[in-house]
């Protein structure tokens, strides 16, 4: 019988402990505070994906984001974090076909909105493809957006003129143009800022915003539509090397858990959000305004041609049939909402 050296059976067994406890890390990126619903339903997938592979992958999520939200995606891309979710509107000019889940009317949950959005980028693969250099985990969009402000009720069309707004960009930056808002592109951390210092008189968000950017003791007023005013299109992303090292059960895992799964995963954290911030609104005695017909009516007619544009834009650059497209999306929303 041959001997080892104990030297050698022991190196023999501190290499076994270290394969069978070999872990794939992914190192993950926040931009928002840590109690910030997409942070936590960031968390919530990476606390999913540990518990489905027995802790063979795991997140390692930073104290803070790796950059400022608008280079969030580029740094994703370069690869200063493996996993982070940016706003499409953040860099404008990107993206295209992703407007379409912005525009108004839309539908009243994040749930819904989102799974739809996913639904139609899986049906129609150049929305995905749009996003280059990078892994798509989902699309997903927060709750119906609203308009905010300190100085006055809004009745009217009219009554946003002079008022000064701070957007997210993309099409809701348009959208802002048209009503007559002045509006000026700025990240949603910086609200609280803009408002208390006086410099914007408003911001357009979802309810859930106005607790995550502590801002509901300074509004005064909100004017809430029947499907939003407007929305925001956000993307879960991955770098697509890191991915494309990952074993094939890990990509197997990761993909389990992404599309529709993930889209439903914010959706639903955000729609929670947001009926916690209403309920604050009305304890907050903020003034809400229910637009009546004439009111939805002229914001539908101004805001008409932005959805005419959308379709002319998406069709030049590849998505066939644009207006067949959003229509599906507008009619998967309703069947969800059901």
């Amino acid at each position: 019988m041959k001997l080892f050296p104990l030297s050698c059976l022991a190196t023999a067994a501190l290499l076994g402990m270290s394969s069978a406890s070999a872990q794939t890390v992914l190192t993950v990126s926040s931009w928002l505070p840590p109690t910030h619903s997409l942070s936590t339903v960031q968390k919530e997938w990476c606390d999913l994906l540990e518990k489905n592979t027995a802790g063979k992958m795991k997140c390692n999520i930073l104290p803070r984001g790796v950059t400022a939200a608008p280079g969030t995606y580029d740094a994703v891309k370069n690869g200063l974090a493996d996993v982070s979710y940016t706003v499409h509107g953040y860099t404008p000019g990107r993206f295209v076909y992703t407007q379409m889940a912005e525009l108004p009317f839309l539908g009243n949950s994040a749930e819904s909105i989102s799974v739809a959005f996913q639904k139609a980028a899986q049906k129609n693969p150049v929305m995905i493809a749009e996003h280059q250099g990078v892994k798509v985990i989902t699309l997903f969009t927060h709750g119906p957006g609203i308009p905010f402000n300190t100085k006055k009720s809004i009745t009217k069309v009219e009554d946003f003129s002079g008022l000064k707004f701070r957007v997210g960009g993309g099409m809701v930056n348009e959208m802002a143009k048209t009503l007559g808002m002045n509006a000026t592109l700025k990240p949603a951390p910086d609200s609280y800022e803009l408002l208390s210092g006086g410099v914007m008189d408003g911001t357009l968000f979802p309810a859930e915003s106005t607790l995550s950017f502590r801002i509901d003791k300074l509004i005064k007023h909100a004017t809430i539509f029947p499907g939003g005013l407007y929305n925001t299109s956000f993307v879960f992303l991955m770098n697509q090397d890191k991915y494309n090292k990952l074993a094939p059960d890990e990509k197997k895992a990761v993909d389990a858990i992404s599309g529709e799964v993930a889209a439903r995963m914010f959706g639903r954290g955000w729609d929670k959000v947001d009926r916690v911030a209403l309920g604050m609104m009305q304890a907050n005695q903020v003034n809400v305004v229910r637009p009546d017909a004439s009111f939805i009516a002229d914001v539908k007619a101004r805001t008409a041609p932005l959805e005419q544009k959308w379709v002319k834009d998406a069709e030049a650059k590849g998505l066939k049939d644009a207006a067949k497209v959003l229509a599906e999306f507008r009619a998967e929303i309703a069947k969800q909402e059901k």
